[in-house]
């Protein structure tokens, strides 16, 4: 219960930040333009707050369905307009000034991804240092030569200070199908160049484990095979395990450390297992079956519902903090935020030809899924993912589909280009294939998420 009050107040403080940054730059850029606002609004439906300043013609609310808003201003196409507010009225605007209210939305969502990773790289961003751990035998990594103790340097040219931006490097270079160089130190301390496959890494989902596809973990402590959190309902709870338990062996085979013990259960779906462990002063002998879930490679795997206890300090030693200069953390923001946007739209082309899984989609569930992870890891987890999102908002509304802003400049380029802008029966016709097109899109997201959660 704590859990889901946690990513759903996660998920609501999310939706009200950024769909308020979306909406307020619409309000923001129809003001400056000479545009009447009737109403901001956040949410949806029924009011939940209204208020009016007395020196505002502007009423602002909070409505009852926290999922986006709305900016409603002047317009001789909604409502009777009294013939000396005319030239306060949207729909009366030069082209270029409707343009620029419409697109200022996703521009501010954008401006949003910008500051916020512009003041953790000035404040420092956290990570865990790009070390190579493993490499996994005969993978796109193991014949690309890495080694485990290699110290990533850079990827294509580009430095990688992080284990998280190797990951971004790599994934963005992927999807150019060349041959992609990496700067490594090795564990000798010399330098060295990884080429890995273009072709084989084109040949990836670039989606959820690319990483792992690819054949490599960063370097990572030993975690002991201590029980530190066990899920009501999942196996572990229901064989009798407890928190401080810690596995010995499992079928008789000695269990050294975590990752022992969950590939242990993750190779033997729906068999039962000896787990041997002790508990304080006792040695104990606990019949555990995993339950059967589908992997990444489509084939079952197992799942007991535990978690290890991991002591504070142990990954203290793996963890690196990289600060900015301010002028420096602001190339580095505008080249994040630009390569996140090529990179998610390049990811939705492929979706659309069948070279990337629809499994990249996430519905409002998947999002406040992972709102309530990264709120628990931290804030600056969340506010990362914060950004990430107001930068997918962005893109989602610059898509040249009716209903959504993109739809509209797309009107709006068209009146530009004939003269005269399309008839209202065609812009409500386009509106009804664009509603169609935003529903289908949101069922196959949820359809994805829900199949995500029952494995």
């Amino acid at each position: 219960m704590i859990d889901l009050a946690i990513k759903l107040g996660a998920f609501l403080a999310a939706i009200l930040v950024l769909v308020t940054i979306h909406e307020y730059g619409h309000f923001w850029v129809a003001r400056k333009l000479g545009v009447k606002v009737l109403r901001f609004s956040i949410g949806f439906g029924r009011p939940l707050l209204t208020w009016r300043p007395k020196s505002d013609d502007t009423e602002y609310m909070l409505a009852a369905i926290p999922l986006g808003g709305y900016v409603k201003m002047l317009d001789e196409r909604e409502e009777e307009v009294e013939p000396a507010q005319r030239h306060l009225a949207f729909n009366n605007q030069k082209l270029w000034k409707r343009s620029a209210i419409v697109a200022a939305g996703p521009l501010a969502n954008f401006l949003f991804a910008i500051l916020v990773y512009w003041g953790i790289l000035v404040a420092g961003e956290s990570g865990i240092r790009p070390e190579v751990g493993t490499v996994a035998p005969e993978s796109i990594a193991a014949e690309a030569e890495f080694r485990p103790g290699d110290m990533v340097q850079s990827v294509d040219g580009r430095e990688t200070p992080t284990w998280g931006g190797f990951w971004f490097a790599l994934l963005s270079a992927s999807l150019d199908g060349d041959d992609v160089p990496v700067a490594v130190r090795t564990a000798d301390g010399d330098s060295a160049l990884r080429i890995v496959s273009g072709e084989r890494l084109a040949a990836l989902d670039p989606g959820r484990g690319f990483l792992g596809e690819v054949g490599l973990r960063s370097a990572s402590p030993v975690v002991p095979p201590v029980i530190g959190q066990i899920v009501d309902g999942e196996p572990a709870a229901a064989a009798g395990l407890r928190e401080g338990d810690r596995i010995i062996a499992i079928d008789g085979k000695p269990i050294e450390e975590w990752s022992s013990l969950v590939e242990a259960v993750q190779a033997h779906p729906g068999e039962t297992l000896s787990f041997s462990l002790e508990r304080g002063a006792e040695d104990l002998e606990l019949a555990v079956t995993p339950a059967s879930l589908m992997g990444d490679q489509d084939q079952a795997v197992g799942r007991i519902g535990a978690g290890p206890a991991v002591p504070d300090a142990l990954f203290e030693p793996y963890r690196i903090t990289v600060v900015y200069g301010p002028l420096e953390a602001l190339g580095e923001s505008l080249y994040r935020v630009g390569d996140l946007s090529v990179l998610t739209l390049r990811i939705i082309g492929r979706m659309l030809i069948g070279a990337a899984s629809v499994e990249n989609l996430s519905s409002p569930i998947g999002i406040a899924d992972t709102a309530g992870k990264t709120a628990s890891f931290g804030v600056e987890p969340f506010v990362k993912f914060l950004a990430l999102l107001s930068i997918s908002l962005g893109l989602l509304n610059l898509l040249p589909i009716p209903v959504l802003d993109g739809g509209h400049l797309l009107y709006f380029a068209i009146e530009g280009v004939t003269g005269k802008p399309l008839s209202e029966a065609a812009q409500a016709f386009g509106q009804r294939i664009g509603l169609a097109m935003i529903l289908s899109l949101m069922t196959l997201a949820f359809y994805v998420d829900i199949a995500r959660m029952l494995g």
